[in-house]
């Protein structure tokens, strides 16, 4: 079902559709408002010039976490290809063991 919410942005309404609740549109129209109005402080930008400038700074945000996201992503592949490798030595250790406390008894 799509929802029709009202937000502000930079003093500005807009009506929204979206399928996504209400909290989570106010979310994502707060955080560009708060972006428009950074990159309005203390210049002088028309409410365009600063959204552009607000989406070039959100989407740099993006792609910096989904860099760091990804490198996240490798950390844990490589932990679980140490800890899978981890495993099969102890498994040969065992192994090893066994045979050496069989041929000890014979």
């Amino acid at each position: 079902m799509k929802n029709k919410i009202t937000v502000a942005i930079a003093g500005q309404e807009y009506t929204m559709v979206a399928e996504e609740d209400e909290n989570y549109v106010h979310r994502c129209a707060t955080l560009v408002d708060s972006q428009v109005r950074d990159v309005m402080d203390g210049a002088r930008l028309g409410r365009s010039d600063a959204a552009v400038l607000a989406a070039m700074n959100i989407a740099d945000q993006f792609f910096r976490e989904q860099e760091a996201s990804e490198n996240l992503r490798r950390q844990i592949k490589d932990g679980l290809d140490e800890n899978a490798r981890l495993k099969m030595e102890l498994s040969e250790a065992k192994r090893e063991i066994f045979k050496l406390q069989n041929a000890h008894k014979s």
